[in-house]
């Protein structure tokens, strides 16, 4: 088994532990570091949905920074269990889901939206460019989209990226949609 530790929050220092699976790259803790600082340390209120939830380093993080909801959606029997056996060791709330679906399956069928999603796919598929027609309808209009990629991202569809960095070979980015960057601006 490999394992990684929740850097903040409630569960800060906990040790999650998953099984090797094809495409599964942990986001790594430097990472998720800028990540959540991007995001703001307190995710109190918001609901998030981990679209590729592999290892739950996303979705665990959310939930120890008080997300009022994670849904992690992980395709893999070995890696969902892994996930549930993670939350039950960790003693995670209710507000923790696990849906075993197929990351366009779910999104196709996905009738709600989310304050924050984390897309965080296995490279080199076109997963970013299928999951671009269901974002609208996944994400709230002024919610935050992450996205990791082995390429820079700049757009996709009307979610621009507001913030941007790479670290080795895994660009990542915190993507707005182009309405709430403009309502933000005229602010000013």
């Amino acid at each position: 088994m490999n394992s990684l530790r929740i850097i903040g929050g409630q569960w800060r220092r906990q040790v999650i532990r998953f099984p090797d699976s094809a495409g599964l790259r942990p986001t790594p803790g430097r990472v998720r570091e800028t990540l959540f600082n991007w995001l703001g340390q307190d995710l109190s209120g918001r609901a998030c949905l981990d679209l590729f939830a592999g290892s739950g380093a996303l979705g665990f993080e959310a939930a120890s920074r008080g997300a009022a909801r994670v849904v992690m959606v992980e395709k893999d029997a070995r890696v969902l269990r892994a996930l549930k056996e993670n939350a039950q060791r960790l003693k995670m709330p209710e507000t923790v889901e696990f849906v075993a679906a197929d990351a366009l399956e779910f999104a196709v069928s996905c009738a709600t939206s989310f304050d924050v999603l984390f897309l965080d796919p296995p490279y080199r598929l076109g997963w970013l460019a299928r999951l671009e027609p269901f974002l609208d309808t996944l994400l709230d209009a002024q919610g935050d989209l992450y996205a990791e990629a082995e390429f820079p991202v700049e757009a996709l569809g009307a979610w621009h990226a507001t913030r941007r960095k790479q670290a080795g070979q895994v660009y990542f980015h915190v993507l707005e949609r182009r309405q709430k960057i403009e309502a933000s601006e005229s602010v000013f």
